[in-house]
């Protein structure tokens, strides 16, 4: 070490310093310690530190904590040169060498190391590297612990006060940078310093004697003498920040206060408090602006609405930071449109969504809300607009006036309320423009600054993000819910077998619009088909896949399949979709598609269902009388809840084949909720059907369940949105909805909404569809039925009791036709079929008749040549009804013809039921 310049302002001689290594060997010795120990550093360097201490050497295992924690001190016997015990204060810093200039290493140019540099530890202890490492972990060890050392320092001079020192703390006191109060044992004011004077606009002569709330008006005032008087009582420091307004400042200020007892000297009795105080402004204004901007990100945006989204921008920034904003958007862009490309320059044009005053009732709104209003290019909207940036005006700006003057209704409005300062930021997000917020102020009277501008554009930012996710959600909603209505059929089909009624309710929430279907499909021999269906997921794919699901179910219900076989094609079909849209999304067909059935009818029924779904679904459409949408709730972004994964698709469907006649009711569901039933005398149950998969999963049965229904029985089908509810337990919303369906109704269209008052929640997470059907039955009068042998003869006698029937029911414009149908039929089943032959003639709103046999094959309609002897008893057939066809059973199959009745007669078919 060596002796510090004796013109600089800080000398070292008067500070002993040595550095000892970490194997404790002394490899540097300052000028200080020569004068305190007496070895020249000749004599010392190299040696072992122990030899300097009186005592025992402490071990490496002693020395370990010292040098984690980096430093010790403590007061230590050393051995001067000369043999005396000198006791001194040390304190040691453990830590990587630097280089400081100032320890002499004894290799110095005069032979004595005289202000030669040497490496030097840091009181910090940084890691600083020696040279590569080499060798194994100890090693590496070992030259870490060497690249380390004892920095030990110990003053020579002030041990005790000197006599300048009170004069040098009072001066401290007086020129500190800081904000300091002196108050004695009663809280009076004692002393300031002169940054107090400067904050205070107060001389201490003038203010000497008095207590803080009367220095300072204002509750903070009262809250830091209480915190003064806990100081003086406790004897422990307190703390407290607030922000205040001092006279004579423009704008308010945040203060953190400290206050400290201050104790006697001689008695350690508290004598007073001092008062320390920091301007935090900038720091305060920063954590309030992260702690808006924090809680905006929660509070706006909390719907997937457009309206309600700038509303709650506004909401939130009135009163914290404005006295009055509104919230103004493209008109495409309140509706869910597209923006328009790129910075709108000239005049523009918007609509007024949302606004908020500290005035009851937005007094100073001159655009009412919904309305639309053109801004020219001179307003604060147009300009920041033009410059995709946020503008703050004072009403005294030239721009602001030359607006005034074009806009009476604005001005008269500034004048009556004062405005003074306001900003305009646009709404920003994903590179388009949406619209405008504008920030006012007339109430406060601070005007706009900077700051205000950043924080202004900052919760804009976020509520244009929100605003545009709202959007496309709207967009995409509307566009899904579009595509469903024209999916779902628009009404009931009027049918012998059940009156029917149902409602459709889109999802309230923001997963969007679901894949729910219902259907009611008349089938032969006045049967009907009841279907409900779910597919999963939501959005436009979800909407797509119902279509292609609703036309395949009516079109393998034309074939007349069983409830479970159909369900069995229509898996088939979900499995196909699903790997088109995961393998080949654009692919008019799927490689490696299941198919699982085989035989001539399978084969038929699956063809015919994907050529369904080649083909253009009916023009069909929208919900039941009664409901809403409520408004989506927020849950994810619109990108989500629009676009759903290619890839998976799943569904749920509940198929019922209802026939008037047996009164019988045939069901098989694909992991559907169970129907709930209804009998005549009131009591509801839940119809006991077995689950089945869900369809997609391939390769499970499904099975069909058959049920005696009395007439005027209830069928209740529902999908799962009906009963998925937050509110309650599963159970209580299955006991609901049974006692909901047993209330006395006036009509199913009453029951609907009674079923849905009852069960569904406020705002239904996902789509509803229910479908209510009551069962009719045919009387006995409207059906005969006639066992025949297979014998040619019993033609001609099946044609008399065909026309000696219809005679009976009034139908004698309809005996020549019938007699037609009914020879070609009979004669086919004797000619082509095997026994038992039935014939059976149904009275419904059309005239049906059936022919059964129990033969497996079934008939095909061609064209006969000029020489061909046969081929035109089914084409006469098609000619003279209105439908034909064939069905399956499990003896054999059944060709009906279904012919419309003369005029008049269905009235009279009506009056009769």
């Amino acid at each position: 070490m060596s002796r510090g310049d004796p013109g600089g302002p800080v000398g070292e001689a008067p500070t002993a310093m040595a550095t000892v290594d970490a194997r404790g060997v002394v490899t540097g010795w300052g000028e200080g310690a020569r004068s305190l120990l007496g070895y020249e550093p000749s004599e010392i360097l190299g040696r072992p530190a122990a030899v300097l201490l009186a005592g025992k050497a402490p071990t490496v295992e002693e020395r370990r904590p010292a040098e984690e924690r980096r430093r010790w001190h403590g007061t230590v016997t050393l051995l001067h040169r000369d043999g005396a015990r000198v006791e001194v204060r040390l304190l040691a810093h453990f830590g990587a060498r630097v280089d400081t200039g100032r320890v002499d290493t004894g290799h110095g140019e005069d032979g004595r190391g005289d202000r030669v540099g040497g490496d030097c530890i840091t009181g910090a202890g940084g890691a600083a590297g020696t040279g590569p490492e080499s060798g194994g972990p100890a090693d590496r060890d070992a030259a870490d612990r060497d690249a380390h050392e004892w920095l030990i320092v110990s003053p020579l001079t002030g041990g005790a006060p000197v006599g300048g020192d009170d004069d040098l703390i009072r001066k401290g006191f007086v020129g500190s940078p800081c904000t300091m109060a002196l108050y004695d044992e009663q809280l009076r004011l004692r002393r300031v310093n002169d940054d107090m004077e400067r904050v205070l606009g107060l001389a201490e002569d003038d203010i000497r004697g008095l207590r803080l709330p009367e220095i300072v008006r204002g509750p903070y005032s009262y809250e830091v003498e209480r915190r003064m008087r806990r100081a003086l009582e406790s004897g422990e420091t307190q703390y407290v920040e607030f922000p205040i307004r001092l006279v004579g400042h423009d704008r308010a200020s945040a203060w953190a206060v400290s206050l400290a007892p201050l104790r006697g000297e001689d008695d350690g009795r508290i004598r007073g408090v001092i008062l320390s105080g920091h301007d935090m402004t900038r720091q305060y204004t920063a954590r309030r602006r992260l702690r808006l901007v924090s809680e905006a990100s929660t509070r706006i945006g909390s719907t997937l609405d457009i309206v309600r989204t700038a509303q709650e921008l506004a909401d939130f920034a009135v009163p914290v930071f404005a006295d009055f904003v509104t919230v103004d958007l493209l008109p495409t862009v309140s509706t869910g449109g597209e923006p328009p490309d790129g910075p709108l320059s000239g005049h523009v044009m918007l609509r007024r969504v949302a606004c908020r005053s500290v005035l009851e009732g937005c007094p100073e709104a001159v655009v009412p809300m919904g309305e639309t209003d053109f801004y020219p290019d001179c307003s604060p909207a147009a300009e920041c607009l033009l410059l995709q940036r946020g503008i703050m005006n004072r009403v005294t700006d030239p721009s602001i006036a030359q607006w005034a003057a074009q806009a009476p209704e604005r001005s008269r409005s500034v004048r009556k309320f004062g405005f003074h300062s306001t900003m305009a930021v646009p709404l920003l997000a994903r590179g388009t423009t949406l619209g405008v917020a504008t920030f006012s102020r007339h109430r406060t009277p601070e005007p706009f600054e900077p700051d205000d501008l950043l924080m202004a554009e900052d919760l804009t930012a976020r509520a244009a993000v929100c605003i545009d996710n709202a959007r496309r959600y709207t967009r995409e909603r509307d566009t899904a819910l579009t595509l469903q209505r024209s999916l779902l059929p628009r009404g009931l089909p009027q049918h012998a077998a059940v009156e029917a009624a149902f409602r459709y309710l889109p999802a309230g929430s923001g997963a969007g619009v679901g894949g729910d279907w219902f259907d009611v499909i008349p089938l032969s021999s006045s049967r009907v088909a009841l279907v409900v269906g779910d597919v999963v997921g939501h959005g436009l794919q979800a909407s797509a896949t119902m279509g292609r699901l609703r036309t395949a179910v009516r079109t393998l219900a034309d074939v007349d399949l069983p409830p479970d076989e159909l369900l069995t094609h229509l898996d088939d079909l979900v499995n196909r979709v699903s790997a088109e849209e995961a393998d080949a999304p654009n692919a008019p067909n799927a490689p490696n598609a299941p198919n699982r059935r085989s035989g001539a009818d399978g084969e038929d029924a699956t063809n015919a269902a994907n050529a369904a779904n080649a083909e253009s679904t009916e023009s069909t459409g929208s919900s039941g009388s009664s409901g809403s949408s409520a408004s989506a709730e927020y849950a994810a972004s619109p990108e989500s809840a629009a676009a759903e994964t290619a890839g998976d698709v799943g569904a749920t469907c509940l198929y019922a084949v209802y026939d008037p006649v047996s009164r019988r009711c045939s069901l098989a569901r694909a992991g559907h909720p169970q129907p709930v039933l209804v009998r005549p005398d009131g009591d509801a149950e839940f119809v006991d059907l077995p689950a089945g998969p869900p369809l997609g999963l391939g390769n499970l049965p499904f099975e069909t369940a058959e049920i005696q229904l009395p007439e005027g029985s209830l069928l209740a089908l529902y999908t799962n949105g009906l009963i998925d509810s937050r509110e309650r337990g599963p159970d209580d919303t299955m006991t609901a909805l049974r006692e909901a369906l047993a209330r006395p109704a006036a009509s199913l269209e009453e029951l609907c909404d009674t079923v849905l008052e009852a069960v569904l929640p406020a705002r239904p997470a996902d789509d509803v569809a229910l479908l209510l059907a009551r069962t009719r039955a045919l009387d006995a009068s409207q059906v005969v039925t006639w066992e025949l042998a297979r014998d040619p003869a019993v033609v001609a006698r099946a044609r008399g009791n065909v026309s000696d029937q219809l005679a009976a029911w009034g139908l004698d414009e309809a005996v020549f036709t019938t007699e037609l149908v009914v020879s070609e039929l009979v004669t086919n089943a004797i000619r082509y079929a095997s026994a038992p032959i039935q014939l059976r003639l149904i009275h419904d709103r059309n005239l049906i008749c059936e022919v059964s046999d129990g033969s497996n094959t079934a008939p095909h309609l061609r064209r006969a040549r000029v020489f061909d002897e046969g081929g035109r008893g089914l084409l006469l057939v098609a000619q003279l009804t209105r439908s034909w066809g064939t069905r399956q059973g499990v003896g054999g199959k059944t060709i009906w013809a279904e012919q419309t009745l003369p005029v008049g007669e269905p009235a009279l078919l009506s009056a009769a039921l």
